[in-house]
């Protein structure tokens, strides 16, 4: 039977942001009775993303943002730069990393490798709290 939910996630400066534990407080009730689905996350913004990926070394999350940067600087001479210097460089960042992931379900719970978690990519400088609508199939 099909599942969903909209929630946010808490306010979050610039980097990338481990919210696994997050996700799952808000999903726990549609994960209950699923033998075998996929999760389906989606970010309602066009300035962070969601991904996976290393969930125990911090640096990993430091390391992305820094390489994020390199790939897409915020001192190019962008032209949509209504709400700051960091706008048009957050879209350019959310299109390479994209607004949803999909991941199984198995036996009621995420079937994630051992080193894996769920990311917030957040592109912008100002905390922003971000909705996310979660939808389970099974």
């Amino acid at each position: 039977m099909p599942w969903q939910k909209e929630f946010t996630l808490s306010k979050r400066p610039k980097g990338c942001h481990l919210v696994t534990d997050e996700v799952l407080a808000h999903i726990r009730p549609g994960l209950q009775d699923v033998k075998i689905g996929m999760l389906f996350l989606f970010i309602q913004h066009t300035s962070c993303g969601l991904t996976v990926n290393e969930n125990y070394d911090a640096n990993v999350r430091r390391d992305m943002d820094m390489a994020l940067d390199k790939v897409v600087p915020e001192n190019l001479e962008w032209l949509h730069n209504n709400e700051g210097p960091d706008d048009s460089v957050s879209h350019t960042k959310t299109a390479l990393v994209g607004t949803s992931i999909q991941l199984p379900i198995t036996d009621g719970r995420l079937n994630l490798g051992t080193w894996q978690g769920i990311y917030l990519a957040e592109f912008r400088h100002q905390p922003h709290v971000r909705r996310v609508v979660a939808t389970i199939l099974s």
